[in-house]
């Protein structure tokens, strides 16, 4: 049986799981503008997907506890915006240490630097702040290279401790660790010595 576009659009969802936030753009290549949007809207009044802000959408986390959807990721919202306008964004420090839970409060809102122009987008009771600034890291391949570099340097060389560096390790597979290594050979001397220290199969500390 030949597929449709919505559910082409449908498994692409589906493969990418649940908290995934994306918008028309990200399924372009299967089919026309008004053809994507109308499955789009049609898979949100299944309530299969949810609008969470203007043009983008989330595939919703479940609580089985509370028996009803979470909260949308903000950190995916703010990727799908990054790919929706073409910015390159990389999370700011405190934003970059919560997201890794290397910081026990709730932010407020999650600030991300950007080349794009300043914006705000309220989500409930959290909003998405992007900075426009010149990245100096804009250079690396994966988000998960940023996120440590940006945590790492807010913490500060005289910061960075064990502990610190067992947290972030323990937040990523080895493979992808390799990975976020060979990816961040440009950073500070500092900030590359610790992804080393990251990137090792460390003992328990």
């Amino acid at each position: 049986m030949t597929k449709t576009t919505e559910d082409k659009i449908l498994s692409r969802i589906y493969g990418n799981g649940r908290g995934h936030a994306f918008s028309q753009g990200d399924f372009a290549d299967l089919g026309t503008r008004s053809t994507i949007d109308s499955g789009l809207h049609r898979l949100e009044k299944r309530g299969i997907i949810r609008r969470v802000i203007r043009g983008i959408y989330d595939y919703p986390r479940y609580s089985e506890l509370l028996k009803q959807p979470v909260a949308p990721d903000l950190d995916q919202v703010a990727r799908a915006l990054a790919r929706k306008f073409a910015w390159r964004i990389q999370p700011e420090g405190a934003t970059a240490q919560n997201l890794l839970g290397l910081s026990t409060q709730v932010p407020a809102h999650l600030v991300y630097l950007s080349d794009g122009p300043n914006r705000t987008y309220q989500i409930g009771s959290q909003s998405i702040d992007f900075e426009h600034t010149a990245l100096k890291e804009a250079a690396f391949r994966l988000p998960e290279s940023g996120l440590i570099v940006q945590a790492l340097r807010a913490f500060g060389e005289d910061r960075i401790t064990p502990k610190v560096i067992s947290r972030i390790r323990e937040k990523f597979p080895t493979a992808l660790r390799q990975k976020i290594l060979l990816d961040t050979k440009t950073a500070t001397g500092w900030v590359y010595a610790a992804i080393q220290e990251i990137a090792r199969d460390g003992l328990r500390e």
